[in-house]
């Protein structure tokens, strides 16, 4: 059990999402080290966090992709 996700997505860079979803004021952390710099570490919110979350990687994936 835990209380975070571990996610990467397979055409945009982890640095690029936590650099974009910063400047949306939605912070994760991102952990620029061997192996896992592709990875974003999201702790899971309130519902309305995870909204937040979602409509921003959305736009983010839309002009990233």
């Amino acid at each position: 059990q835990a209380n975070f996700v571990f996610a990467a997505h397979d055409r945009v860079p982890g640095k690029t999402l936590f650099r974009r979803l910063r400047q949306e004021g939605v912070l994760v952390r991102y952990f620029d080290k061997p192996r896992i710099d592709n990875f974003l570490r999201i702790t899971i919110g309130t519902d309305e966090e995870m909204d937040i979350l979602i409509a921003a990687l959305k736009q983010i994936l839309e002009e990233e992709t």
